[in-house]
Protein backbone atom coordinates (compact mmCIF):
# COMPACT_ATOMS: atom_id res chain seq x y z
CA UNK A 1 0.00 0.00 0.00
CA UNK A 2 1.06 3.47 -1.19
CA UNK A 3 1.75 5.96 1.25
CA UNK A 4 -0.92 8.21 -0.16
CA UNK A 5 -3.22 5.76 -0.15
CA UNK A 6 -2.69 4.91 3.59
CA UNK A 7 -2.87 8.43 4.79
CA UNK A 8 -6.37 8.45 2.72
CA UNK A 9 -7.93 5.57 4.37
CA UNK A 10 -6.75 7.10 7.89
CA UNK A 11 -8.50 10.36 7.12
CA UNK A 12 -11.56 8.46 6.10
CA UNK A 13 -11.42 6.50 9.74
CA UNK A 14 -10.65 9.39 11.44
CA UNK A 15 -13.98 11.48 10.22
CA UNK A 16 -15.98 8.29 10.91
CA UNK A 17 -15.06 8.06 14.17
CA UNK A 18 -15.68 11.83 14.56
CA UNK A 19 -19.33 11.10 13.08
CA UNK A 20 -19.99 8.18 15.40
CA UNK A 21 -19.25 10.27 18.19
CA UNK A 22 -21.20 13.30 17.03
CA UNK A 23 -24.23 11.43 16.16
CA UNK A 24 -24.04 9.61 19.30
CA UNK A 25 -24.23 12.18 21.70
CA UNK A 26 -26.88 13.82 19.37
CA UNK A 27 -28.78 11.07 19.51
CA UNK A 28 -28.78 10.13 23.05
CA UNK A 29 -29.57 13.88 23.46
CA UNK A 30 -32.68 13.74 21.16
CA UNK A 31 -34.26 11.10 22.46
CA UNK A 32 -34.21 11.74 25.72
CA UNK A 33 -35.59 15.40 24.79
CA UNK A 34 -37.80 13.94 22.54
CA UNK A 35 -39.71 11.83 25.56
CA UNK A 36 -38.98 14.01 28.05
CA UNK A 37 -40.64 16.86 26.01
CA UNK A 38 -43.34 15.07 24.32
CA UNK A 39 -42.49 16.00 20.73
CA UNK A 40 -42.86 12.79 18.26
CA UNK A 41 -40.61 14.85 15.54
CA UNK A 42 -37.32 15.47 17.60
CA UNK A 43 -37.60 11.17 18.62
CA UNK A 44 -37.75 10.86 14.71
CA UNK A 45 -35.03 12.99 14.23
CA UNK A 46 -33.15 11.35 17.20
CA UNK A 47 -33.98 7.77 15.42
CA UNK A 48 -32.04 9.19 12.03
CA UNK A 49 -29.32 10.11 13.74
CA UNK A 50 -28.75 6.94 15.93
CA UNK A 51 -28.98 5.35 12.09
CA UNK A 52 -26.08 7.65 11.24
CA UNK A 53 -24.06 6.30 13.77
CA UNK A 54 -24.69 2.52 12.11
CA UNK A 55 -24.08 4.49 8.60
CA UNK A 56 -20.58 5.49 9.80
CA UNK A 57 -19.49 2.36 11.54
CA UNK A 58 -19.88 0.53 8.62
CA UNK A 59 -17.78 3.45 6.58
CA UNK A 60 -15.12 2.33 9.38
CA UNK A 61 -15.06 -1.39 8.72
CA UNK A 62 -15.17 -0.61 5.13
CA UNK A 63 -11.81 1.99 5.21
CA UNK A 64 -10.03 -1.06 7.57
CA UNK A 65 -11.04 -3.59 4.81
CA UNK A 66 -10.03 -1.42 1.46
CA UNK A 67 -6.70 -1.20 3.33
CA UNK A 68 -6.12 -4.99 2.56
CA UNK A 69 -3.75 -5.66 -0.50
CA UNK A 70 -4.46 -7.75 -3.62
CA UNK A 71 -4.62 -11.20 -3.81
CA UNK A 72 -4.64 -13.79 -6.46
CA UNK A 73 -8.60 -13.68 -5.84
CA UNK A 74 -9.26 -10.01 -5.47
CA UNK A 75 -6.58 -8.80 -7.82
CA UNK A 76 -7.70 -5.37 -8.44
CA UNK A 77 -7.62 -5.06 -4.34
CA UNK A 78 -10.85 -4.18 -2.50
CA UNK A 79 -11.45 -0.46 -2.93
CA UNK A 80 -14.82 -1.88 -4.58
CA UNK A 81 -15.80 -2.48 -1.02
CA UNK A 82 -16.55 1.36 -1.18
CA UNK A 83 -19.46 1.02 -3.39
CA UNK A 84 -21.06 -2.02 -1.57
CA UNK A 85 -21.18 -0.23 1.44
CA UNK A 86 -22.52 3.10 -0.23
CA UNK A 87 -24.85 0.65 -1.09
CA UNK A 88 -25.65 -1.05 2.65
CA UNK A 89 -25.54 2.72 3.72
CA UNK A 90 -28.54 3.84 0.94
CA UNK A 91 -30.70 0.82 2.58
CA UNK A 92 -29.66 1.37 5.89
CA UNK A 93 -30.84 5.35 5.83
CA UNK A 94 -34.35 3.75 3.75
CA UNK A 95 -35.13 1.53 6.49
CA UNK A 96 -34.70 4.16 9.03
CA UNK A 97 -36.75 6.49 6.79
CA UNK A 98 -39.32 3.68 6.47
CA UNK A 99 -40.07 2.93 10.14
CA UNK A 100 -40.26 6.49 10.67
CA UNK A 101 -42.69 6.91 8.04
CA UNK A 102 -44.97 4.14 9.42
CA UNK A 103 -44.53 5.53 13.06
CA UNK A 104 -45.23 9.11 11.83
CA UNK A 105 -48.58 7.76 10.07
CA UNK A 106 -49.78 6.19 13.18
CA UNK A 107 -49.24 8.68 15.26
CA UNK A 108 -50.72 11.04 13.11
CA UNK A 109 -54.15 9.32 12.68
CA UNK A 110 -53.76 8.49 16.52
CA UNK A 111 -56.85 8.76 18.90
CA UNK A 112 -55.09 9.22 21.80
CA UNK A 113 -54.62 13.17 23.34
CA UNK A 114 -52.19 15.18 22.05
CA UNK A 115 -49.48 17.12 24.46
CA UNK A 116 -47.69 20.41 23.36
CA UNK A 117 -44.08 19.56 23.30
CA UNK A 118 -41.68 21.45 25.70
CA UNK A 119 -39.31 24.28 24.89
CA UNK A 120 -36.31 22.20 25.39
CA UNK A 121 -37.03 20.64 22.18
CA UNK A 122 -36.57 23.67 20.53
CA UNK A 123 -32.94 23.85 22.50
CA UNK A 124 -31.64 20.30 21.37
CA UNK A 125 -32.96 20.81 17.22
CA UNK A 126 -30.75 24.05 17.49
CA UNK A 127 -27.59 22.50 18.85
CA UNK A 128 -28.82 19.62 16.21
CA UNK A 129 -28.77 21.60 13.35
CA UNK A 130 -25.49 23.62 14.13
CA UNK A 131 -23.39 20.16 15.16
CA UNK A 132 -24.74 18.58 11.77
CA UNK A 133 -23.85 21.44 9.61
CA UNK A 134 -20.32 20.96 10.97
CA UNK A 135 -20.12 17.19 10.43
CA UNK A 136 -21.72 17.35 6.75
CA UNK A 137 -19.00 20.21 6.11
CA UNK A 138 -16.35 18.04 7.27
CA UNK A 139 -17.46 14.40 5.72
CA UNK A 140 -17.83 16.45 2.21
CA UNK A 141 -14.53 17.71 2.19
CA UNK A 142 -12.82 14.85 3.32
CA UNK A 143 -14.42 12.77 0.87
CA UNK A 144 -13.79 14.98 -1.94
CA UNK A 145 -10.62 15.44 -0.99
CA UNK A 146 -9.90 11.63 -1.49
CA UNK A 147 -12.45 11.01 -3.68
CA UNK A 148 -14.27 8.67 -1.09
CA UNK A 149 -18.32 7.91 -2.56
CA UNK A 150 -19.22 6.81 1.10
CA UNK A 151 -17.90 10.23 2.88
CA UNK A 152 -19.68 12.28 0.27
CA UNK A 153 -22.94 9.81 0.37
CA UNK A 154 -22.50 10.58 4.70
CA UNK A 155 -21.90 14.02 4.20
CA UNK A 156 -24.95 14.72 1.70
CA UNK A 157 -27.02 12.77 4.58
CA UNK A 158 -25.62 15.04 7.21
CA UNK A 159 -26.61 17.83 5.32
CA UNK A 160 -30.10 16.21 4.61
CA UNK A 161 -30.09 16.42 8.34
CA UNK A 162 -29.88 19.66 9.05
CA UNK A 163 -32.60 20.20 6.61
CA UNK A 164 -34.40 17.51 8.77
CA UNK A 165 -33.83 19.47 11.67
CA UNK A 166 -34.50 22.69 10.42
CA UNK A 167 -37.94 21.06 9.51
CA UNK A 168 -38.76 19.81 13.08
CA UNK A 169 -37.61 23.37 14.35
CA UNK A 170 -40.29 25.03 11.88
CA UNK A 171 -42.89 22.34 13.13
CA UNK A 172 -42.10 22.82 16.63
CA UNK A 173 -42.34 26.56 15.78
CA UNK A 174 -46.08 26.62 14.29
CA UNK A 175 -47.36 24.11 17.12
CA UNK A 176 -46.08 26.54 19.93
CA UNK A 177 -47.44 29.52 17.75
CA UNK A 178 -50.91 27.98 17.06
CA UNK A 179 -51.00 25.95 19.77
CA UNK A 180 -51.56 23.11 17.64
CA UNK A 181 -49.53 19.69 18.36
CA UNK A 182 -50.42 17.88 15.45
CA UNK A 183 -47.52 20.22 13.39
CA UNK A 184 -45.36 17.90 15.18
CA UNK A 185 -46.64 14.70 13.61
CA UNK A 186 -47.04 15.95 10.40
CA UNK A 187 -43.33 17.23 10.73
CA UNK A 188 -42.41 13.91 11.48
CA UNK A 189 -43.75 12.48 8.50
CA UNK A 190 -42.53 15.26 5.95
CA UNK A 191 -39.05 14.70 7.73
CA UNK A 192 -39.59 10.25 6.91
CA UNK A 193 -40.40 10.88 3.04
CA UNK A 194 -37.54 13.54 2.69
CA UNK A 195 -34.83 10.66 4.38
CA UNK A 196 -36.38 7.45 1.82
CA UNK A 197 -35.87 10.52 -0.88
CA UNK A 198 -32.48 10.64 0.05
CA UNK A 199 -31.85 6.92 0.34
CA UNK A 200 -33.34 6.26 -3.02
CA UNK A 201 -30.78 9.38 -4.40
CA UNK A 202 -28.14 7.89 -2.79
CA UNK A 203 -28.51 3.93 -3.68
CA UNK A 204 -28.95 4.90 -7.66
CA UNK A 205 -26.07 6.83 -7.35
CA UNK A 206 -23.92 4.22 -6.00
CA UNK A 207 -25.13 2.01 -9.36
CA UNK A 208 -22.30 3.74 -11.24
CA UNK A 209 -19.78 2.03 -9.93
CA UNK A 210 -21.11 -1.60 -9.28
CA UNK A 211 -22.07 -1.36 -13.17
CA UNK A 212 -18.32 -0.38 -14.19
CA UNK A 213 -19.55 3.14 -15.28
CA UNK A 214 -17.93 6.71 -14.78
CA UNK A 215 -20.27 9.45 -12.98
CA UNK A 216 -18.46 12.14 -15.21
CA UNK A 217 -18.24 11.46 -18.90
CA UNK A 218 -15.93 14.47 -19.03
CA UNK A 219 -13.11 11.99 -18.50
CA UNK A 220 -12.93 10.83 -22.01
CA UNK A 221 -12.34 14.09 -23.69
CA UNK A 222 -9.29 14.53 -20.83
CA UNK A 223 -8.11 11.17 -22.33
CA UNK A 224 -8.49 12.24 -26.21
CA UNK A 225 -6.67 15.36 -25.05
CA UNK A 226 -3.90 13.63 -23.82
CA UNK A 227 -3.26 11.11 -26.65
CA UNK A 228 -3.73 14.14 -28.75
CA UNK A 229 -0.48 15.49 -27.01
CA UNK A 230 1.53 12.26 -28.37
CA UNK A 231 3.13 12.35 -31.94
CA UNK A 232 3.22 9.14 -34.02
CA UNK A 233 -0.39 7.56 -32.95
CA UNK A 234 -3.36 8.23 -33.77
CA UNK A 235 -7.38 6.90 -33.87
CA UNK A 236 -7.96 6.17 -30.52
CA UNK A 237 -10.32 3.87 -30.28
CA UNK A 238 -12.49 1.36 -27.72
CA UNK A 239 -11.52 3.55 -24.99
CA UNK A 240 -12.97 2.69 -21.56
CA UNK A 241 -13.39 3.90 -18.00
CA UNK A 242 -14.40 2.26 -14.67
CA UNK A 243 -14.12 3.53 -11.33
CA UNK A 244 -12.55 1.47 -8.60
CA UNK A 245 -12.64 3.23 -4.75
CA UNK A 246 -12.88 6.77 -6.69
CA UNK A 247 -10.08 6.05 -9.38
CA UNK A 248 -10.42 5.72 -12.94
CA UNK A 249 -9.03 2.38 -14.27
CA UNK A 250 -8.40 2.89 -18.09
CA UNK A 251 -8.12 0.79 -21.15
CA UNK A 252 -7.34 2.10 -24.68
CA UNK A 253 -6.20 1.03 -28.09
CA UNK A 254 -4.40 3.65 -30.31
CA UNK A 255 -2.91 2.92 -33.98
CA UNK A 256 1.17 3.56 -34.78
CA UNK A 257 3.76 3.28 -37.08
CA UNK A 258 3.40 -1.38 -37.81
CA UNK A 259 7.09 -1.02 -38.79
CA UNK A 260 8.55 0.57 -35.37
CA UNK A 261 10.23 -1.97 -33.00
CA UNK A 262 9.10 -2.79 -29.80
CA UNK A 263 10.98 -0.46 -28.03
CA UNK A 264 9.49 2.39 -29.82
CA UNK A 265 6.13 0.88 -29.60
CA UNK A 266 6.35 0.51 -25.62
CA UNK A 267 7.98 3.94 -25.08
CA UNK A 268 4.74 5.83 -26.95
CA UNK A 269 2.87 3.74 -25.02
CA UNK A 270 4.61 5.11 -21.04
CA UNK A 271 4.04 8.58 -22.70
CA UNK A 272 0.75 7.87 -23.47
CA UNK A 273 0.05 6.64 -20.13
CA UNK A 274 1.93 9.77 -18.21
CA UNK A 275 -0.01 12.35 -20.64
CA UNK A 276 -3.28 10.19 -19.26
CA UNK A 277 -1.81 10.46 -15.68
CA UNK A 278 -0.81 14.34 -15.95
CA UNK A 279 -4.39 15.34 -17.08
CA UNK A 280 -6.49 13.09 -14.62
CA UNK A 281 -4.90 12.68 -11.64
CA UNK A 282 -7.29 10.26 -9.89
CA UNK A 283 -5.89 7.07 -11.65
CA UNK A 284 -6.02 3.51 -10.76
CA UNK A 285 -4.51 1.98 -13.31
CA UNK A 286 -4.14 2.40 -17.38
CA UNK A 287 -3.49 -0.28 -20.01
CA UNK A 288 -2.73 1.15 -23.62
CA UNK A 289 -2.91 -1.43 -26.26
CA UNK A 290 -0.69 -0.19 -29.81
CA UNK A 291 -1.97 -1.65 -33.11
CA UNK A 292 -0.93 -0.86 -36.55
CA UNK A 293 -2.63 1.82 -38.38
CA UNK A 294 -5.76 1.03 -40.18
CA UNK A 295 -5.75 -2.62 -38.76
CA UNK A 296 -8.60 -2.31 -35.90
CA UNK A 297 -11.34 -4.33 -35.69
CA UNK A 298 -14.83 -2.87 -35.65
CA UNK A 299 -15.78 -1.44 -32.13
CA UNK A 300 -18.38 -2.86 -30.15
CA UNK A 301 -17.47 -1.25 -26.70
CA UNK A 302 -15.94 2.12 -25.44
CA UNK A 303 -16.05 5.37 -26.57
CA UNK A 304 -14.34 6.98 -29.76
CA UNK A 305 -12.83 10.24 -30.39
CA UNK A 306 -15.41 11.63 -33.31
CA UNK A 307 -18.33 10.34 -30.70
CA UNK A 308 -17.65 13.26 -28.18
Amino acid sequence: MTTDTADTHKQVLRASYASIIGNGLLSAAKLVVGFISGSFAVISDGIDSASDVAVSAVIAVTAKIMERKPNTKYVYGYAKAESIATKILSMAIFFAGAQMLFSAVEHLFSKEPREMPGMIAVYVTVASIVCKLLLSLYQTAVGKKNGSSMLIANGINMRNDVIISLSVLVGLFFSFILEMPVFDSITALLVSIFIIRSAIMIFMDSNVELMDGVKDTSVYQKIFNAIGEVEGVGNPHRVRSRSIGGKYMITLDVEADGNMTLAEAHALSNKIEENIRNNIPEVYDIVVHIEPFGTHPEDVFGVEKQKQ
